[in-house]
């Protein structure tokens, strides 16, 4: 099913809106614990549920923590949308942590390894010819 233009709209301005109060709105320290990225916001046709995709830069007890602390936020974050975004009815929000960047970055760490790899192999050929 396609979305219409008025879902990715929300989905835009629930985004920009979010960042907004990650950085200003919300007081609890286990969310300023990391630096947090939203990579992808989903919204659903009757724009009642809203999945929050996030990347969290930090060990993995620092994204934990901050799991738990932007889950405690979420109704809050929840009211500030409904007054700001003046929808009939606020969306439900739920927090994942999306790691597609810590894939692609072992991919690339991978990638670069293998390039590496493969020169000293050429390197260790021309010399033996």
């Amino acid at each position: 099913m396609t979305k219409g233009r008025r879902v990715e709209r929300v989905a835009a301005l629930i985004r920009r809106e979010i960042s907004h109060l990650l950085i200003n709105g919300i007081r609890d320290e286990r969310v300023q614990q990391a630096m947090i990225t939203i990579t992808e916001v989903q919204v659903s046709g009757d724009l009642q549920h809203c999945k929050v995709f996030v990347s969290i830069y930090g060990d993995e007890n620092q994204t934990k923590l901050v799991m738990s602390g932007l889950d405690a936020a979420s109704g809050f974050l929840r009211g500030e949308l409904g007054r700001k975004l003046q929808l009939r009815r606020a969306p439900e929000i739920v927090f994942q942590l999306d790691r597609g960047l810590e894939k692609g970055t072992s991919v690339l760490n991978l990638l670069e390894r293998l390039d590496k790899e493969r020169k000293v192999n050429i390197d260790i050929n021309t010399e033996t010819n």
